[in-house]
């Protein structure tokens, strides 16, 4: 019998290193889950749904008050005016919508340009579409992008640029101007534009998160991204969407028929009632990460790494290097043990995986006492 077939990506570093958290009873710093649940009212409005018998198949874009309520974000926050019938689409979270994209425009031997280092469901995707990855990496220790590099590495093959900002897991927010740049490449080169934008909120020090979609003449290549798991912590209820012209969301619900079809109908029901949170939600959200990632980056800092303070997202970059760890990967991999604490190392979100990088995310999205121990942990743990 013939098995050959298709590369199958391997077991990814997080459920290894969240395996390592229970054997080791670690701190798990590593997966961006957060420890606190959801606002009371986001979990009753599920409830309520289930309890009102709203437990069957959705339809494949979602219950319309949650579309609605996805095109009354857009509109308010952005200025966006996607259909709720044709331009919007709910998801089995974004790593669902990233998989429908790259299967709904990627073709066999096409070319798509992501930033890197990169979510490492995007190399998955690409490659199960056939397609193949061109990183476009952010060097540190900056993390900011290089625009002559992105004209140089698109070819007559690129068809999709992936762009993720806040960009996970260095937390670069692209400004204007950058974005921009990136605009006219598209332009220029006729490329469809996918954007992950799953921290939209989550952005630090009075910046702004600007979506792509929005950029003049970029609205009708682009598809944006979103997620509720991270902004109302209910990572586990994996809502996500898909938003933009309806020839482009078309497509993907194309796919999408064929992967989830439809999923999580109370959940639906909740994240509606959860973006209709008004601003003090969010400015609350903004400033209680805000001390969070001070406070993690600060005590990492103390204990000599080499840090770069996020703009955005809830993840602390670390070098290790100054500790004598050129290979990220080893550290992580020593830490549950050693010092009970579970990080992530980043060279996993590289196309070349197997090159040792001194750098090593942490996550801020849990309590302070959690963050305090884990510090701790590692103060007493790490070489001196």
């Amino acid at each position: 019998m013939d098995r050959t077939g298709p590369a199958v990506p391997q077991t990814t570093i997080f459920t290894v290193m969240s395996a390592l958290a229970l054997e080791h009873r670690a701190v798990n710093l590593g997966q961006g889950f957060p420890d606190e649940s959801g606002p009371a009212r986001v979990i009753e409005a599920a409830a309520a749904a289930m309890r009102e018998g709203r437990n069957q198949y959705p339809p494949l874009a979602g219950v319309p008050e949650l579309r609605e309520a996805i095109a009354a974000h857009q509109r308010h926050w952005y200025g966006l005016e996607p259909d709720v019938d044709d331009g919007v689409v709910v998801t089995a979270g974004a790593t669902e919508a990233v998989a429908a994209a790259m299967l709904a425009f990627v073709r066999p031997g096409d070319e798509v340009v992501a930033m890197e280092p990169f979510y490492d469901s995007y190399k998955a995707s690409v490659e199960l579409a056939g397609g193949t990855i061109v990183p476009w990496r952010l060097e540190a220790p900056a993390f900011r992008p290089d625009l002559v590099r992105l004209k140089e590495i698109v070819t007559d093959r690129t068809r999709v640029l992936l762009l993720n900002s806040p960009h996970n897991p260095t937390g670069t927010v692209l400004d204007r101007a950058e974005l921009e740049a990136v605009a006219r490449v598209a332009a220029e080169r006729d490329l469809l534009v996918v954007t992950d934008e799953v921290y939209e909120h989550l952005v630090f020090d009075g910046l702004a998160h600007v979506p792509f979609a929005s950029l003049p003449g970029m609205w009708e290549r682009t598809v944006s991204i979103g997620s509720a798991g991270k902004t109302f912590s209910v990572t586990g209820w994996k809502i996500g969407w898909a938003t933009g012209p309806a020839d482009l969301v078309g497509r993907l619900k194309g796919v999408k028929q064929y992967l989830t079809f439809a999923s999580g109908t109370p959940f639906q029901y909740g994240i509606a009632e959860a973006l209709a949170s008004g601003p003090e939600f969010y400015e609350e959200y903004v400033a209680d990460y805000a001390e969070r990632r001070d406070l993690l980056a600060s005590g990492l800092a103390d204990l000599g790494f080499t840090v770069h303070r996020p703009q955005g997202t809830y993840f602390v970059t670390a070098g290790a290097a100054p500790l004598g760890y050129a290979d990220g990967l080893a550290l992580c991999l020593e830490l549950p043990e050693r010092c009970g604490v579970v990080a992530i190392p980043n060279q996993v979100f590289y196309a070349d995986p197997a090159t040792p990088r001194p750098e090593v995310r942490f996550t801020f999205c849990k309590p302070r006492e959690v963050l305090e121990e884990g510090l701790k942990r590692l103060r007493d743990g790490l070489p001196r």
